[in-house]
């Protein structure tokens, strides 16, 4: 794990994390990544995917595997049964300390426990309310799907992402990590900062409701704009730009690389490079709006040279003298001296093996208050002890509630 000592921009906030699978956590997760307190209310059995791997070869215990230790880390946890009447006083008391609660159960589910936003926040006025649904929450805007069930290829699917995603016109695809999750997830965290941040001026907390759908339609801002701007409706492009070019992929002869040089400036920079200035008198390649309008013939030309070199080649020519990047695989992101200086794979301490494992880094840089990846995740319960003393209850009422099975 970094050395960094600092503890961050948001400490002395704290967090009550209701939250499973990947949307939620993530969110979470950089709100501690960035020094808030963040304690991770799971239900007795554990958050779902700490079963569900992946596991290393070596792991003795399988306590959770990479799953739930990429985006739990630098959290608390502690075990609830919020069925239970005991379980959801404790809870209410958690979040009477709290300056932000953040769930992404389904619409209802916290209003039928009697944990609504409404009622938390008669006791704690200035409590941040937060929610990631795949359609949202009927406070907000009750949307036709409120109460279906989203994962991220659904949000993917519906927000208009995969609709300009793919090989050819016809063939939409999933992008590859689950952005349908964690986009909407950067977007609650930002949402809450901003609540919270009203809630120390005002006094006053409130509900911040963030849709997965709606996140998607955001990020893809361009298709609504072609709509009203141009009357079309935008498909799938490849590997290419449908406004600029070039700008996209190309093959190289050992795999994949990208090429950005759709102003006139890089173009001539670019057709230099590779030996083609005759390139930059052609009338069909002269402007910006020529090369779009004959997009197939540029993509030929560059095509032709970048096909007969490998990445390493295309990076040593083309690398910092125009926008360039080979297509990264993780051994060769691991390898490349960027992401070590960028601290972005980083090593954490797992129970069950004898050495380290690695996640993925925090990519928010602050020069005072460094975020930082500061602990594994949490056992299950692991902080439960120290959670309920810092909110008042006594070591024999913790051992009461523990034998009662209300609490791990």
């Amino acid at each position: 794990m970094t050395s960094t000592q600092s503890t961050g921009a948001l400490e002395g906030i704290r967090v009550i994390d209701l939250t499973q699978m990947l949307a939620g956590p993530y969110c979470t997760m950089m709100l501690a990544d960035q020094g808030a307190e963040v304690i991770k209310v799971e239900p007795m059995e554990g958050d779902a995917t700490r079963a569900g791997g992946p596991f290393r070869a070596d792991d003795t215990l399988q306590l959770y595997g990479g799953y739930f230790a990429s985006v739990n880390r630098n959290k608390k946890s502690i075990a609830l049964d919020l069925k239970s009447p005991e379980g959801r006083a404790i809870l209410i008391r958690l979040c009477n300390s709290a300056d932000a609660v953040i769930e992404n159960f389904r619409a209802g589910v916290m209003d039928r426990l009697g944990l609504s936003y409404e009622m938390l926040r008669k006791e704690n006025p200035k409590l941040v309310y937060a929610s990631i649904r795949g359609f949202g929450d009927p406070r907000t805007g009750r949307s036709p799907y409120t109460d279906w069930p989203a994962y991220d290829p659904v949000a993917q699917a519906m927000g208009g992402i995969m609709g300009i995603t793919g090989p050819d016109a016809d063939t939409p695809m999933k992008v590859g990590p689950g952005v349908g999750d964690t986009v909407p997830a950067a977007m609650a965290a930002f949402g809450v900062v901003c609540a919270i941040l009203r809630a120390g001026r005002t006094g006053e907390g409130q509900y911040v409701d963030v849709s997965m759908v709606d996140v998607m339609l955001s990020i893809c801002e361009r298709i609504v704009h072609q709509r009203a701007f141009q009357g079309v409706n935008p498909h799938p492009e490849g590997n290419r730009h449908p406004l600029l070019a070039p700008f996209g992929m190309l093959k190289a002869s050992d795999g994949w690389v990208t090429i950005a040089a759709h102003t006139d400036e890089f173009w001539k920079t670019l057709c230099g490079l590779i030996g083609r200035k005759d390139l930059v008198d052609d009338p069909r390649m002269a402007t910006r709006q020529a090369r779009v309008a004959n997009k197939d013939a540029v993509y030929d030309a560059v095509g032709a040279f970048v096909g007969r070199h490998t990445k390493q080649q295309l990076k040593d020519l083309l690398g910092g003298k125009i926008p360039f990047g080979p297509v990264y695989h993780i051994d060769e992101i691991a390898g490349d001296p960027h992401f070590a200086v960028r601290e972005m794979i980083v090593e954490v301490e797992q129970p069950g093996c004898a050495t380290p494992v690695t996640i993925a880094g925090v990519p928010i840089r602050m020069t005072e208050t460094p975020g930082a990846v500061r602990r594994r995740a949490p056992l299950l319960g692991e902080d439960s002890d120290e959670v309920l003393r810092a909110i008042g209850f006594a070591p024999g009422e913790i051992a009461g509630l523990r034998q009662a099975e209300v609490m791990k």
